[in-house]
């Protein structure tokens, strides 16, 4: 009898179908009501409306984004407290990812129809990250947590005022994205080098122009 050798891509894929088999079974457990709850939608000019689409369309993709890196980092994480850390927070992002969606659906609007573009390239940028070992992956989730943090609150100097749906989610994704990067760090993520927060930034803003248009 001949057993087939198992290849590193059979591993990975074995690795990529059980994260995502967790982060759905997680998310269905963890789905919480959007932090806007019964709030009145304040009337928003033409311009208001379509900016503040604009954003949570940014938003959403962020959080696309967010739920592709971490798995991809968990598909090739080498320690499991470090996989199932990451998933946990996979599962988490995934509620702002509804909120959003339920915000843009108030808006008459819509989500980047890149999103599948954005979720392929952020699951490789993830992967790629976890190849070096998990401090250094870790170290990506604070970095990316702490930039993410950063254009939430420029958002939210940005928003309308009386627009207190958008802004209470807002405030809720800003306050949990700096929870998760605290977290990492306190996993041992490690500080990255410059140039490379500096190309994630530019790589940010990339994306936060384009997602924010189509």
């Amino acid at each position: 009898m001949s057993f087939r050798r198992i290849s590193p891509l059979d591993q990975l894929t074995s690795l990529v179908e059980t994260a995502l088999l967790h982060d759905q079974a997680s998310a269905r457990g963890r789905q919480r009501p959007s932090p806007a709850g019964e709030m009145v939608d304040s009337h928003l000019s033409t311009p208001e409306r379509v900016d503040t689409a604009g954003m949570m369309r940014v938003n959403h993709t962020g959080e696309v984004c967010a739920q592709a890196l971490y798995l991809g980092q968990a598909a090739m994480a080498r320690n499991e407290h470090t996989r199932e850390h990451l998933l946990n927070a996979a599962a988490e992002e995934r509620d702002h990812l509804d909120w959003c969606q339920q915000r843009l659906d108030e808006l008459e609007s819509r989500p980047s129809m890149l999103n599948p573009l954005w979720y392929a390239g952020s699951f490789a940028i993830g992967a790629g990250a976890a190849f070096f070992g998990d401090r250094v992956s870790l170290g990506f989730v604070v970095e990316t947590e702490r930039q993410v943090e950063a254009h939430l609150g420029e958002h939210l100097e940005r928003l309308p005022p009386q627009d207190q749906r958008s802004r209470a989610i807002v405030s809720t994704m800003q306050q949990e994205e700096a929870e998760h990067g605290a977290q990492a760090r306190n996993k041992g993520g490690v500080e990255l080098p410059p140039a490379i927060r500096k190309l994630m930034a530019v790589s940010a803003n990339v994306m936060k122009t384009i997602a924010y248009r189509i």
